[in-house]
């Protein structure tokens, strides 16, 4: 966690997406979109309608597994993450 604002964590984003696209049926309409969000890193996963619950999963157990795997990923671009399933 530096002090510089950081915007984006490329590491963590690209582990993300793959993760995501590995998930869904449609791996052409997930996108994920990062945006600072005070010392934060926010990642706002978009997906198919038909696709979110593959991966918020049986009481958020994917979700929760994916935000974990994520913010491991994060410590590689020295911030952290708040990884976040939009409703479409």
């Amino acid at each position: 966690m530096s002090g510089a604002d950081v915007t984006d964590a490329p590491c963590a984003r690209a582990v993300l997406e793959h993760i995501v696209r590995s998930v869904v049926e449609a791996p052409e309409a997930a996108r994920v979109v990062a945006s600072a969000d005070g010392g934060d890193v926010r990642l706002d996963v978009h997906v198919d309608r038909a696709d979110i619950g593959r991966v918020i999963g049986r009481r958020g157990r994917v979700a929760s597994a994916i935000r974990t795997v994520v913010r491991a990923a994060a410590v590689n671009d020295g911030c952290s993450v708040i990884v976040d399933f939009v409703e479409p």
